[in-house]
């Protein structure tokens, strides 16, 4: 758990800094937004193949290697060097998202089943929570010392980080192997990279539409290939086998709707309160202050990863897919209908914290309840990647709405974009309770709730 934290609030350290970078290092505010876009490119892109490698004899080594990359990454962040070592250091440092899913075929493969229900459920909600952790901490460091400082911080917590695995990290139970394939990665490394890079260029959509659409098809055919390949080989990077399952299916299009809502109201809830009086509304909130917004978000995202294996004795993980979906489109509601004070804006984060927290816990009963232990890693892997994508689709949604509402020689949006954003948002949650409530109508009965959320199968499952 405290791993996935670490690499979670490392990543993250881009969102806070990015004005300082811009003045540290004299580069335009596009440009300091690499040091965000870059981290989750490279987390995204490496996470499938540290799944893979995750499912094998040498998932330790796997773990070390990787946090040692993280580490050398966070040293070059430190170091006075030029803008373009600092994006190396970030985009070394992204590479440590993908062992969020090694965590869960660790707890899973050496904790008793009870225990493991409950740490990998954690583990997926301090994945996301880390950003919560990280941001005011990081920016206030900032503000004190610079950016240097800010990033020193994230050298010594992946320090630590690194040391905590090479002491408690067990070794891969016997009998297991792991084969990667170089092109096969190559392939999905191309396709991925386009798609989150066009979901975040919005400059490139309006000026040069054509190169965009371009890139968008090339995209496409990268990805086709892969799962063609993939159905092929012997030795895939991901089981799309696996992944057809209407359970699994199902809880990955959950994902990327609900991810992408999620991060809507994320951003659209932080860069509100950013914004300066005089555009008519906002609190010009200090970056410190700003981060301070998101601690709502971050407790009582925790407090749900807490409840959730407990409700979920009780209810299915689908039908908790579902409510949790809800809840945040419940976020929506309040901030898209209250937001003239800064109360209302927190109790709006809470609201978001508490239903990602119960959404994110719930998540891995439904794929793991399919899922032999064996694969437990990649196929989480593969859920991470959707929810990157479904992350950079929801800052783009938001950055297309706030633009359209911005007027012609404006800096600001109009007050009533954050309210069609929130429209947006809502709708999206909602074809996500739904396709999580679909998922559930298809499932059969569980004759043992605990044994499915652990990610058993159930004696009707396996009949089936």
């Amino acid at each position: 758990m405290f791993i996935a934290l670490v690499v979670a609030a490392v990543a993250s350290l881009g969102a806070p800094l990015i004005t300082s970078v811009a003045t540290t290092f004299h580069v335009s505010l596009d440009s300091a937004q690499w040091t965000l876009t870059v981290a989750l490119l490279s987390g995204a892109v490496a996470t499938p193949v540290l799944g893979r490698l995750g499912a094998g004899p040498h998932r330790r080594a796997t773990i070390l290697a990787t946090l040692a990359i993280v580490v050398v990454g966070s040293a070059l962040t430190v170091l006075p060097l030029p803008f373009a070592g600092l994006l190396i250091g970030r985009a070394a440092q992204g590479v440590g998202l993908g062992l969020t899913a090694l965590m869960m075929g660790v707890a899973r493969d050496h904790l008793p089943e009870e225990r493991s229900t409950a740490t990998i459920a954690l583990i997926s909600v301090v994945s996301i929570i880390g950003a919560g952790v990280g941001y005011p901490l990081t920016a206030l460091l900032a503000e004190i010392g610079g950016v240097r400082a800010a990033y020193g911080f994230g050298l010594f917590v992946t320090a630590v980080a690194f040391l905590t695995a090479w002491r408690s990290i067990p070794a891969a139970p016997e009998g297991r192997s792991a084969h990667v394939t170089v092109t096969g990665a190559l392939v999905l490394a191309g396709g991925l990279f386009l798609v989150l890079f066009l979901a975040g260029q919005r400059s490139l959509w309006s000026r040069h539409l054509a190169v965009a659409v371009i890139l968008a098809v090339v995209a496409v055919l990268l990805l086709c290939v892969w799962t063609a390949s993939e159905l092929r080989g012997k030795a895939p990077l991901v089981d799309i086998r696996a992944v057809r399952h209407p359970a699994v299916a199902g809880a990955n299009i959950a994902m990327f709707v609900g991810g992408s809502g999620m991060y809507l109201l994320l951003t659209l809830i932080t860069r509100y309160a950013q914004t300066p009086h005089s555009a008519g509304y906002g609190f010009g909130l200090t970056t410190f202050v700003a981060g301070l917004v998101l601690v709502p978000f971050s407790v009582l995202g925790f407090v749900a990863g807490k409840l959730t294996p407990r409700v979920r004795r009780l209810i299915d993980a689908p039908l908790l897919l579902a409510g949790s979906a809800v809840i945040v489109g419940g976020g929506f509601v309040l901030f898209a209908a209250a937001r003239s004070n800064l109360a209302e804006l927190l109790v709006a984060m809470g609201v978001l914290g508490f239903g990602v927290g119960s959404f994110s816990a719930a998540m891995p009963g439904v794929i793991l309840a399919v899922t032999p232990k064996s694969e437990t890693s990649s196929a989480m892997s593969f859920n991470y990647v959707v929810r990157s994508v479904g992350y950079s689709l929801g800052s783009a949604m938001g950055g297309l709405v706030l633009a359209t509402g911005t007027d012609t020689g404006h800096l600001f949006p109009n007050d009533h974009a954050y309210t069609t954003a929130a429209l947006v948002g809502i709708a999206a949650m909602a074809v996500t309770a739904l396709t999580a409530t679909a998922l559930a109508r298809r499932r059969p009965p569980e004759t043992n709730p605990t044994t499915a959320t652990a990610g058993v199968p159930s004696q009707g499952r396996s009949s089936r």
